[in-house]
Order: structure tokens, then C-alpha cells, then sequence
């Protein structure tokens, strides 16, 4: 057992290039462009974060999961939707699910609900208090965003193709 009993799915809510504060606060950063970029620390870091050498990504739920984000969704408004200058991208979003399903398997982590999920989906599964976080709850194609479960459910199978590939 690693330690690390999930991954939380996030955007940024930045341009299509990683940031410094992106870096900061995911371990892997998918930019737009499909190039994945590592964060400041390692995945194992996050195993025990009492020593403030940390990625956080998630308010209350860092420890013992990974964050994974996409760049994008700068200036994006839920409602009414607008999708901002730096939407995300369907192969930057195939990129995404494919390294999830590696992180899965390096790790042993299960994809389920309450393994991998979006940051969106953390309140309403895990019970854990956001702040009004909205991501993932919009793919490209969609019209407005969608119910948070459900959008989750559609990574994840995605994620889950890539065991197969």
C-alpha cells in the first residue's frame, strides 16, 4: 500500500500555460497544448502533510491524495455559463485521463466515486466542506455546466479506457 488513496480532479482557472502557483498546489499539470508538467512536489509528499511540504489542492482533503489539474478556464463564469479565454480541450482532456490511469496503477488506486473525483464532486461525496469550487463540472461540448456526479462519472469511464489501451 503507497499511502495515497486518491486523486482529485481539478482546472486550474488559469491560461493554457502552467503557472507558478500551479506548480505550487498540483503535482501534474495538463497544459492545453497536451504537455504534462510536474508540480513542486511529488505525489508522496502529500502522504503525511504536517510538515507543510505539501500540494494543496483540495481544502481539507490533501492528505493522502494526488492533485491533477487541467490548465484552463481563466475568466470562466458558472452562471450564466461562459467559458472564459482558456476553455479546456478534448485532447487535453485525453492526456488527463491518461495519466490518472497511470497514477491509478503506480499507486493502487481503485477508480471509484470516492477514489477519484473531481474537486466539485469532494462536498457532495465526501461530506468535506468546499468553497463554492465548481471544477469539473464543464466538458467541451456541453452547453452549461453539469451536475458535478455526473461529469465525474463520464472521466472516470474515460480514465477507465485507458486501463484497456
Amino acid at each position: 500500500m503507497s499511502g495515497l488513496k486518491g486523486i482529485v480532479m481539478h482546472w486550474t482557472a488559469g491560461g493554457a500555460k502552467v503557472s507558478v502557483l500551479d506548480r505550487q498546489h498540483y503535482h501534474f499539470i495538463v497544459q492545453q497544448d497536451g504537455t504534462i508538467v510536474k508540480g513542486d512536489y511529488a505525489p508522496e509528499d502529500n502522504i503525511s502533510i504536517g510538515d507543510g511540504r505539501y500540494a494543496a489542492h483540495t481544502l481539507s482533503a490533501n492528505t493522502g491524495r494526488i492533485g491533477v489539474s487541467m490548465c484552463g478556464m481563466m475568466g470562466a463564469v458558472e452562471r450564466p455559463f461562459q467559458p472564459g479565454k482558456s476553455p479546456l480541450n478534448w485532447l487535453q482532456i485525453e492526456v488527463f485521463c491518461g495519466l490518472i490511469a497511470d497514477l491509478c496503477i503506480r499507486f493502487g488506486i481503485p477508480v471509484t466515486r470516492q477514489s477519484v473525483l473531481t474537486h466539485a464532486e469532494v462536498q457532495p461525496t465526501l461530506g468535506i466542506q468546499q468553497r463554492g469550487k465548481w471544477d469539473i463540472t464543464w466538458l467541451p461540448g456541453m452547453a452549461a455546466p453539469g451536475d458535478p456526479v455526473a461529469v465525474g462519472e463520464r472521466l472516470r469511464l474515460d480514465i477507465l479506457r485507458h486501463f484497456k489501451i
